[in-house]
């Protein structure tokens, strides 16, 4: 089956993806405090200007990391949500519902946390930082817990995390755009009807949709509405064949998972996790934002995971699959406690206060650490506990 094959190239590539990730991280920091990178810093706040006619393209590296690059990432997040939905765990509602819930409790939970730390406070627009799960890091932690943790812990890990994303991307689009510019947004619209149009047409040839999502990402950009979001609009109008691996959706998944994994979310993480520990940033978890993201992480998500997925057993809308019991719900709830990638996305949004972008990256990766090492040793008592 070409869904099986699939996802055993998505584990694959999300494990040693996760590792370059983590790599990236460290080599950041590191080249930060212990180096002069001036020469990167100066690079990454460089202009480069693509503008013409009414489209503003005067971005930095930096800015074109983020708003660009990242919006390959948001449509591999698209088409990896397509996949579930069409041919996944989402594609029946009683497999749906596990997940859903378990996804809905691990981001309630952790934004009621830190919402409630830092209420009546400007850090309050931090709210959906820890919300994200990184799938990346996640999978990659599991993957040193051994070959004997049960294949639906994979499955339900994966299905969590896409079904965060699809919260964190609604959350970017609700609450983290800025001064809608109608013209531009109507534009995007029009160019996503014109894709849909062409899928009701059944045209499987890649080139046209990829050439309107281009057009579709700059008028989003002008629009106000973040420009990443057209990555998810885009692979929902890409047409979806099941069980046709000839599919232009299954092709393009195919092309971006090692891009996205080796290339995009490394150069992301490289570009946003350069922190100066020696510029008081390390006092950060002293402040409330800190605290909320670092206990809404760390604390909340296996809480809110956990909570959600006994209630949904329970009331019998859900039954947990062959092989999980809560103790392994708790563990993957542990694990969807790292957030990096899309916390530090959303932090880039939610703030302009340099301090408070500094704060927030470092208590991510904090909560990040604490969540992997608590996630992986629990979960390896357990199999060592029933071995």
């Amino acid at each position: 089956m070409f869904i099986s094959t699939l996802l055993k190239d998505f584990f694959a590539s999300e494990k040693a993806g996760g590792v370059l990730l983590m790599i990236a991280a460290v080599l950041s920091i590191t080249l930060v405090n212990v180096f002069d990178v001036s020469a990167i810093e100066h690079f990454l706040h460089t202009y480069f200007d693509l503008s013409f006619w009414i489209v503003d393209l005067n971005m930095s590296v930096e800015h074109w990391i983020n708003d660009g690059l990242m919006t390959i990432f948001f449509l591999l997040i698209g088409l990896e949500l397509e996949r579930e939905i069409y041919s996944g765990e989402l594609s029946a509602l009683k497999k749906a519902s596990l997940p859903i819930a378990a996804a809905i409790g691990g981001m309630a939970v952790p934004a009621a946390i830190h919402f409630f730390l830092n209420m009546n406070h400007e850090t309050s627009a931090g709210t959906g930082i820890p919300m994200a799960t990184d799938i990346a890091f996640a999978l990659a932690v599991l993957s040193f817990c051994g070959k004997n943790i049960p294949t639906s812990i994979k499955v339900f890990l994966t299905a969590l995390a896409v079904i965060d994303d699809l919260g964190a991307i609604i959350v970017i689009a609700l609450f983290y755009s800025h001064g809608v510019a109608w013209g531009f947004l109507v534009a995007a619209l029009v160019i996503w009807g014109l894709l849909f149009i062409l899928n009701r047409m059944k045209i499987h040839r890649i080139w046209p949709y990829i050439i309107g999502g281009i057009f579709m990402w700059m008028c989003m950009l002008q629009s106000g509405i973040h420009a990443t979001i057209s990555g998810v609009m885009l692979a929902f109008v890409i047409p979806y064949g099941k069980g046709d691996e000839t599919s232009a959706s299954y092709r393009l998944q195919h092309i971006l998972h090692t891009p996205v994994a080796y290339i995009v979310l490394p150069i992301f993480a490289f570009a946003n996790t350069a922190i100066d520990l020696q510029s008081g940033s390390s006092t950060a978890i002293e402040w409330n934002n800190s605290l909320g993201i670092i206990l809404g992480l760390a604390v909340g998500k296996p809480i809110g995971v956990l909570l959600l997925t006994y209630l949904a057993v329970k009331l019998g809308w859900s039954a947990l699959p062959e092989g999980m019991n809560y103790k392994h719900v708790l563990g993957t709830g542990m694990l969807a406690g790292i957030g990096f990638t899309m916390s530090i996305f959303i932090t880039l949004l939610a703030f302009q206060n340099p301090d408070y972008v500094q704060q927030s990256k470092l208590s991510i990766i904090v909560a990040s650490v604490i969540s992997a090492i608590t996630g992986l040793m629990f979960l390896r008592s357990i199999k060592k506990a029933n071995s």
